[in-house]
């Protein structure tokens, strides 16, 4: 352990991450000072002398991943990242929440050099970091042969009261314990404060006990104790078989004469008179914001040489184990730099064959081909995979100890199951998919979401997907749930109608590796569709296609996706409209305009059909348009008897398109 000058170098190098985040808050007269001044010392300790990572490569493979779930103290890890010489200045932190720089309000994916997940939702930095750590594993597990272990990261967090109250948290923690993932470690800043005052108003479990009932390995320790604080992180990284959480009791905004221990220094800037008060306190020149002493620069320049170090002796070994291992060391590059294989939409379809099926049933068999092509291919589901069709045939399931296994069983945790795949998806080697029914949505959707603002390519089956669920009844039955997908910027929704949309939008899925992807698909059987010559399989790619083409002088066209394409191809037939198959509006919407007048050409009366109640439809229709969809959640009855009551039977689509095209 340190002596007593190191001591005293290390607590000014404290107190520096301290007054860096107090400056940085106080300068953007917004932010959050309490969490990063009373985490100080554990982030110090951990950063110095457990993680390993790189200022001068932050992606280096081998590197440990820290994640700061309690995203509001964003200014804690930017003071570390400039500290240690990763590309983020002085000026940086000066910009802290301005437009455009490079440190927003809360960390963000892409922006910030060393940053490695976009968090502020709480809970959700904690769930992605079990995937994370499960990925790790599985990495491991896969890759992993003779003395030197290419794969053998460790995730570490800081989390906060707010991250453990959430219930995806609860989730994870769970599913974390159960499979034994001991590459994990969290501090838990443990400070007894929210926004709305002391915890206590609305928490007061034993969260020790909570955690050692999910598997946990747990300890206790003063979070402004250096020394402890390292022997506890010591001790966690010798716990393989369990998860770590350690529960450090801290004092928010510590050092503050006037703010320490109170709620208005959670999310407000401490203030001029007591940003002077605190750092009088410190023995902190108050004059100057800012100030980094030389001989603080100096602990962390060689810290990061000392890093920088491990990170080349990693290479070299690395480079000896790609030459001794050149099979594992060819496996290692299918799944970290995977190329899409020639061919893929034409395998697909040809593996989702012509039979007459549910587009879920098309979807298990499209992945099963998938699978054996692609190696990084690794999901599951919320505990409904016989209903999904999501499990891998041929391949066992993941299990604690037991991670060669490409199918997850994520239990009843929709929650967990999304924010996990999002770590997945951020630690590489995996491309990951989810799956539930298509109602279960709304409780994956905070992930989503940020999957969709991470550009991380995602793959999210949901089954199940309307009325035609029948007898499970209106909560079953996704009615607004197509719509509330749909406004996710740059989420890909496809809605396919048979085997060939069905291959094409999981080759979509697959090839589209920096954006997530929702393949929404049907529990009832649909025909297969008749296209016409010029039909291409790619159009499918484009979002919609003309499927039904018009008798001359017409101009109408009508627009379906999944289930309804069907009738509404047969109507437009005998009416002689154009009908087009839309199974990704979203897509369709992203092509250029040449192309979408080609398919609905300009002043042609336009209409939409599909089982769902989406306002987007009207935009698409006009003002002169039909728009056939769902106004009111659904009913108990078999899925036959919906499609008559809700007016989704052939015939009834038939009638109001007869009616809408003869006006």
């Amino acid at each position: 352990m340190p002596d007593s000058t190191e001591e005293k170098l290390e607590q000014l190098a404290v107190n520096t991450i301290r007054t860096l985040c107090i400056d940085a808050v106080q300068n953007a007269n917004s932010g959050h000072p309490g969490m990063p001044m009373g985490m100080a010392d554990c982030a110090f300790v951990l950063f110095h002398r457990f993680l390993r990572h790189d200022p001068s490569l932050p992606d280096w493979p081998g590197r440990d991943r820290f994640v700061l779930s309690a995203g509001h103290g964003s200014t804690l890890l930017y003071s570390l990242l400039h500290l240690y010489g990763y590309d983020l200045s002085l000026d940086d932190l000066k910009q802290f929440r301005q437009w455009e720089s490079r440190t927003p309000g809360h960390p963000e994916l892409g922006c910030t050099p060393g940053v490695e997940t976009t968090t502020g939702p709480l809970g959700q930095g904690f769930a992605s970091g079990v995937g994370m750590a499960l990925a790790a594993r599985l990495m491991s597990r896969r890759l992993n042969v003779g003395e030197f272990r290419p794969i053998d990261s460790r995730v570490f967090a800081i989390v906060s009261d707010g991250d453990l109250m959430e219930g995806v948290s609860s989730e994870a923690a769970s599913l974390a314990g159960h499979l034994k993932l001991g590459n994990l470690i969290y501090l838990y800043d443990d400070n007894h404060i929210s926004i709305e005052g002391p915890t206590d108003l609305t928490f007061s479990e034993d969260v020790g006990i909570r955690f050692e009932a999910y598997g946990w390995h747990v300890q206790h320790v003063d979070g402004h104790n250096r020394k402890a604080i390292a022997q506890s992180i010591k001790r966690a990284t010798l716990e393989n078989n369990r998860p770590s959480i350690i529960c450090a009791r801290t004092h928010i905004a510590y050092g503050s004469p006037g703010k320490q221990d109170s709620a208005s220094s959670h999310g407000s800037p401490l203030g001029p008179d007591e940003v002077k008060a605190t750092k009088e306190a410190m023995g902190w020149p108050a004059s100057n914001p800012f100030e980094v002493p030389d001989q603080v620069r100096a602990l962390f320049a060689r810290r990061a040489e000392g890093l920088k170090e491990e990170r080349q002796a990693w290479e070299k070994n690395f480079a000896g184990w790609r030459e001794e291992h050149p099979d594992r060391a060819s496996y290692w590059n299918r799944l970290f730099t995977p190329e899409i294989p020639d061919g893929l939409l034409d395998t697909l379809i040809e593996a989702a064959g012509t039979d007459v099926a549910a587009t879920r049933a098309l979807s298990g068999k499209v992945l099963q081909r998938a699978a054996e092509i692609i190696p990084g291919l690794i999901g599951g589901s919320a505990d409904l995979a016989p209903s999904n069709k999501t499990m891998i045939t041929d391949s066992p399931a993941i299990g604690p100890d037991s991670y060669s296994g490409r199918n997850i069983h994520f239990g009843v945790r929709e929650h967990a199951m999304g924010s996990m795949l999002n770590g997945m998806a951020i630690f590489g080697g995996v491309i990951p998919y989810g799956g539930t029914f298509l109602v279960f949505a709304d409780y994956m959707r905070p992930a989503i979401r940020l999957a969709a603002l991470m550009k991380l390519g995602t793959i999210y089956v949901f089954t199940h997907d309307s009325i035609f669920v029948g007898e499970d009844g209106p909560t079953h039955q996704p009615i607004e749930h197509l719509a509330s997908l749909r406004i996710i910027p740059d989420l890909a929704v496809f809605r396919p109608a048979d085997p060939l949309e069905t291959a094409a939008a999981w080759a979509y899925a697959i090839e589209h590796r920096h954006a997530p992807t929702a393949l929404v698909l049907t529990r009832q059987k649909l025909p297969i569709l008749d296209r016409p010559p010029a039909f291409k399989p790619e159009d499918v790619h484009k979002g919609a296609y003309v499927i039904v083409e018009e008798k001359t002088g017409a101009q109408e066209v009508v627009v379906a996706t999944g289930s309804e394409v069907a009738p509404v191809a047969a109507a437009a037939q005998q009416l002689g409209i154009r009908a087009v198959s839309m199974p990704s509006r979203e897509a369709f919407l992203a092509q250029p305009d040449d192309y979408q007048k080609n398919v609905i050409p300009s002043g042609w009366r336009v209409a939409t059909v599909e089982a769902s109640h989406d306002p987007g439809w009207h935009r698409l229709a006009g003002p002169d348009g039909l728009v056939i969809g769902i106004d009111r959640f659904g009913a108990s009855a078999p899925g036959k008897v919906m499609g008559e009551k809700f007016g989704f039977t052939s015939d009834a689509i038939l009638t109001k398109l007869s009616n809408w095209a003869a006006k």
